[in-house]
């Protein structure tokens, strides 16, 4: 038993612990968007889906020897694909469908050992209970999820920043090698293993085996609960990392509670019964109780930024019953053992239409997030589906009437605050969607007024604002008041020469090129498209600029890689949103990419205003290892226009560097003596949370 147990526990590991990695060694080259996340977890469900039906068509069609020759033989083919790291020749161009090429990287890339590691659960299982048919073959299952999560909260504390990124990979193809020995080991185990006798189904206890075949109802179900289970997750995690609080590692959590439920319910301890520790009289009505709840804070908009310490919690509990109502269903349902590869594939077929549905395919027909209260709709249907059909005495028969009754309510409350969260307020005049998130243009006041403001978000995060009132448009405003250390800066370089020449990384709504004069050239760097039309069309700083402009889409860092040296006075870093820190414009090799664009004499100017994250000190340590110096300017502006900014220069000109240290406002940066440079192929959030 022990070879079965090792296998499922390594294979499982590997699964999780292949996301991070390969993922950390691309998220630059796109950006560094959060959406190419999302777009690595819809592969991985794909090709996940396809290793249960895999695993489910090798064990139906292939005699057990053939098995074991079959499998041994793609497990050492797949060897040719370590380690696993991504070439270069995949780095996408200004013009580049995103999706298409993280898809098709991954699938050259880490495509065929990712297969069989998702084969091998069910496969592994099958296995195990066709050798040992009176064991709790389901609590392998569990193993598995545990192992998924112990890898999950292994990586951000303990691998990733003790390990840079090239070794992660070499690690992992070494530790699959060992991986690749055990599958053999138990397909051969298997094989030679002599079948106990099946006790036979009259004296077998209906609490651990289902005498019948699944019907089609029971399919039906499977793939629903699998379906609504992906969707609650990603739907929430994009909810509540976008929509409620910008806070690093908090996409964690929602994926912890998805994988905990599983755990619970598969724990299929004799003590505990059919569904581990799911209860259905008690998880329904709490499921209900909390989605009156989270109806009624939506509507109200407690669920809010301003409201974390209650929204947070609150969907994290309303997740967390939600994925052990669908969970706990599951493994109420699940078949005896010869059907097992049958059931792990409606379950990856539910997770990979889930995956689509919020990864690919709620982009484009939505404008907002709106897969979140409609998946709490599907999810309270379901559940009242679900009480319809359950056998029940006289008794539980009024409760469970009374619980459908509110259920139809709720549902149609759930239905309403869809449609009413579909609709915009009177202040937004956009709201946009797209590969990188949801931007919204909304606008307080629109009689025109000095009080009357324009607003750009992206998510929660403001990208900057600017008056309506035409006296005041071109006033610089929130990040870029004329005492930060961006616009001293400029100031400086415009005293010194009747022109200059700027690159900035990062558009926002252009308010940099508010201090352009007649001459003055900015070359803009912005990675999303709808970014510069919303720019150009509802806000003025760029329309109204004396400077001369020109535009580049695609990651700031790969443009500037392919470009001559533009010869820059000055290069703004600004392409930061909350703790959505593109680290890989923070690296040693990125600020000496930097430096070849920019004079002898120029400076790269980081915008690294955060709340919970201290980017001064990184960056000081970066630039040291390039033989510059770092000079931060903490603006505290006592005008309600102006935000709060830290901007760090780096730089070696002296004149420069004088100045900026004769201002109110500058800052020493602390010296960590801990603290380890990025790189390319090593950063971890960890170093620098405040």
């Amino acid at each position: 038993m022990i070879y079965f147990s090792v296998t499922i526990f390594t294979s499982a590991f590997l699964l999780f612990m292949v996301q991070p990695i390969i993922a950390k060694q691309i998220l630059p080259w796109f950006g560094g968007s959060s959406a190419v996340w999302t777009t690595c977890m819809v592969f991985f469900q794909m090709i996940l889906l396809l290793g249960y039906w895999y695993a489910d068509f090798v064990v139906r069609k292939l005699n057990k020897r053939t098995q074991a020759i079959f499998q041994s033989t793609v497990v050492v083919v797949s060897l040719i694909c370590l380690p696993i790291i991504a070439s270069d020749a995949w780095k996408p161009t200004a013009d580049t469908e995103p999706s298409t090429r993280i898809l098709l990287l991954l699938l050259v890339t880490v495509g065929l050992p990712y297969l069989l590691l998702s084969t091998t659960g069910p496969l592994v299982q099958a296995w195990f209970a066709r050798c040992y048919p009176q064991a709790k073959v389901y609590r392998l299952f569990a193993l598995s999820n545990f192992a998924s999560l112990l890898s999950l909260l292994a990586y951000p504390p303990l691998i990733e920043p003790h390990i840079d990124l090239h070794s992660q990979a070499w690690l992992w193809s070494g530790i699959y090698v060992v991986y690749a020995i055990l599958i053999v080991v138990s397909a051969w185990h298997s094989n030679r293993h002599e079948v106990a006798p099946e006790i036979p189904r009259s004296t077998t206890s209906t609490a651990e085996v289902v005498v019948s075949a699944p019907s089609k109802q029971d399919y039906t179900l499977w793939l629903l609960l699998a379906t609504l289970g992906s969707v609650l997750l990603l739907s929430f995690t994009n909810h509540i990392t976008q929509n409620i609080a910008s806070v690093p590692f908090l996409w964690i959590v929602p994926l912890v509670l998805y994988l905990v439920t599983f755990i619970l319910v598969f724990d299929v301890g004799s003590s505990r019964g059919k569904s581990g520790w799911y209860s259905r009289p008690v998880f329904i009505p709490l499921l209900f109780a909390l989605l009156v709840i989270t109806t009624y804070g939506m509507y109200e908009g407690y669920a809010s930024t301003m409201n974390i310490y209650l929204a947070l919690p609150l969907f994290c509990i309303l997740l967390f019953v939600a994925c052990m109502f669908c969970h706990g269903e599951l493994a109420s349902l699940r078949p005896a053992a010869q059907y097992i590869t049958q059931f792990y594939l409606c379950l990856s077929v539910g997770g990979a239409a889930g995956g689509l549905m919020v990864g690919l395919l709620a982009p484009l027909v939505f404008n907002s997030f709106a897969e979140l209260p409609l998946a709490l709709v599907s999810c309270g249907l379901l559940a009242s589906y679900v009480l319809w059909r359950a056998p029940s005495s006289a008794i539980t028969a009024k409760l469970n009437s009374s619980l459908i009754t509110c259920a139809i309510v709720l549902t149609c409350a759930m239905a309403w605050l869809l449609w009413h969260e579909s609709q915009t307020s009177e202040e937004t005049i956009l709201q946009h969607r797209d590969f990188y998130g949801t931007l919204r243009v909304s606008e307080s006041d629109k009689n025109n007024t000095p009080e009357s403001v324009r607003d750009l978000y992206h998510g929660v995060i403001s990208h900057g604002w600017q008056h309506t009132y035409e006296p005041l448009r071109t006033k610089p405003v929130s990040y870029f008041g004329p005492d930060t250390g961006i616009a001293r800066t400029i100031t400086f370089y415009q005293q010194e020469e009747p022109s200059i020449r700027v690159g900035i990384l990062g558009l926002g709504i252009g308010i940099l090129t508010s201090y352009g004069r007649e001459g003055d050239s900015f070359r803009i760097y912005e990675l999303v498209p709808a970014v510069i039309d919303i720019a150009k069309q509802y806000f003025w700083y760029l329309t109204s600029s004396k400077s001369k402009i020109d535009y580049l889409v695609g990651d700031g860092r790969l443009s500037l890689e392919r470009e001559q040296s533009n010869q820059f006075q000055m290069l703004s870093v600004d392409a930061f949103s909350s703790d959505s820190i593109p680290m890989h414009l923070m690296t040693v090799e990125a600020l000496r990419g930097y430096k070849k664009q920019i004079r002898e004499d120029g400076a790269i100017v980081y915008n690294v205003t955060n709340r919970l994250i201290n980017l001064a000190p990184m960056v000081k340590l970066i630039a040291e290892k390039e033989g510059m110096q770092a000079i931060l300017i903490a603006n505290r502006p006592q005008d309600k226009t102006l935000y709060p900014t830290d901007f760090v220069v780096v730089t070696n000109n002296k004149k420069l560097i004088a100045s900026l240290q004769k201002a109110q406002d500058y800052t020493p940066i602390e010296t960590q003596p801990k603290l380890k440079a990025w790189t390319d192929s090593y950063n971890n959030l960890f170093d620098v949370l405040r």
